[in-house]
């Protein structure tokens, strides 16, 4: 049986904690991952691990979600906490995080009810990405992959005068009736840090976002490249490293399925055949 281990320097202490609930009757018990690249072991001189600090906090003094227990921590108990937030309303997809008890979910910090989970709440970053401070992964990588899919309107043909036009079916398969569909997607790359095959390839697998959002241009009925971006994608890693875990799909804030978008652009490849 193959045994895996951590570096030594990646694997999480026990850190502080912080009770500002005053015995308060829901007060609720937070466990965050911390990290700073700058604070440094002194005989070393490399980053110290990594701790998981904890926060008693009163439940009455925050708003229902666990990005409002977040803002309550960082504003009224530790301002040293880092984290990424934007719209508050699960559209940017900018906090996303690993959220739970001891096995969390990736999901949006904005759109998950602290009552949801029973017991203390555990917020790490997405898994399997490095981490530039506490909850705030590098993002870097996935956005040089995402330039890859060259994620814009390709068309050769005269542009109109005003727009390019698409009826309400084309529309539709791009939105979805439900407003599920592949343009739905919000980057929040949920989906990707679940996906055990994008942890193992994650330098040549462009993973289930990347790969939902060139599905997103290949139905596209105005673009002109489809053959393009299909020979793009036809490589043994690119594409083909999905193996359909359906973690992707599990995970997603969103409610998308990325795994069958993977599925529709090898259907593609087979009927280009």
């Amino acid at each position: 049986m193959a045994e895996l281990f951590l570096p030594a320097n990646s694997k999480p202490h026990k850190g502080r904690t912080i009770d500002v609930a005053n015995g308060a009757k829901r007060a609720k018990s937070f466990h965050v991952y911390r990290y700073d690249p700058d604070d440094k072991d002194e005989k070393s001189g490399q980053p110290k691990n990594p701790r998981m600090d904890t926060y008693v906090i009163d439940l009455d003094k925050c708003g229902p979600m666990v990005l409002d227990a977040l803002g309550y921590i960082k504003n009224e108990v530790d301002p040293t906490l880092t984290y990424r937030r934007s719209c508050r309303e699960g559209i940017c997809g900018s906090c996303s995080m690993n959220i739970g008890d001891s096995k969390g979910t990736n999901t949006l910090a904005c759109t998950k009810p602290i009552e949801d989970v029973k017991g203390d709440i555990t917020i790490t970053p997405l898994p399997h990405m490095p981490v530039v401070k506490d909850l705030v992964p590098d993002l870097k990588h996935v956005y040089a992959q995402y330039t890859m899919i060259e994620p814009w309107l390709k068309a050769d043909s005269p542009a109109p005068e005003r727009e390019r036009l698409q009826s309400p079916a084309d529309s539709e398969a791009l939105n979805g009736a439900d407003g599920r569909g592949p343009a739905g997607c919000i980057l929040c790359f949920c989906c990707s840090t679940a996906c055990p095959s994008y942890w193992w390839n994650g330098e040549r697998f462009l993973g289930p976002a990347i790969l939902l959002q060139a599905f997103r241009w290949l139905i596209d009925s105005r673009d002109e490249s489809k053959g393009d971006r299909l020979d793009m994608l036809d490589d043994a890693f690119r594409l083909y490293r999905c193996h359909t875990i359906m973690n992707c799909t599990q995970t997603c804030p969103k409610g998308l399925n990325p795994a069958k978008g993977i599925a529709e652009i090898k259907k593609m490849m087979v009927a280009r055949q």
